[in-house]
């Protein structure tokens, strides 16, 4: 599958930001196919170089994540995930963020079923 996805963050003067993400499924052409992943949180950074995140995803879990931000990468791990009895088990999660020539390039390992930490979705993002 080919992917469409727009990420949005909002502040609006108060110490942390709002996070939204959301992904499409495209076909050969282009066109949007259905609509997939989203998720949305807040970003925090209660001391230079540390982050705290919290993020909801539309599938049925939750994350709180702890990381560290600096030259222009951000680096989370999970320190808890909860899920509803209707979601799939999502048990840990690694998230690496960085500004790349002005793009931003991501990468997301995920535990979730049964298996360990790994890859799950990557991609470079640029400014639209």
């Amino acid at each position: 599958f080919q992917y469409g996805q727009e990420v949005v963050f909002q502040q609006d003067g108060r110490p942390f930001l709002h996070y939204f993400a959301r992904s499409w499924v495209i076909d050969e052409n282009g066109e949007k196919v259905r609509d997939a992943a989203q998720e949305t949180g807040f970003l925090r950074c209660p001391e230079p170089g540390k982050v705290e995140l919290v993020l909801a995803h539309n599938i049925g879990f939750s994350e709180i994540w702890y990381g560290e931000a600096a030259d222009g990468k951000l680096e989370l791990r999970t320190a808890g995930v909860g899920y509803t009895e209707t979601a799939k088990e999502v048990t840990a999660g690694h998230r690496l963020y960085g500004n790349v020539e002005g793009d931003l390039l991501y990468a997301y390992d995920m535990a979730a079923v049964g298996q360990e930490l790994q890859p799950h979705l990557w991609a470079r993002l640029k400014r639209a």
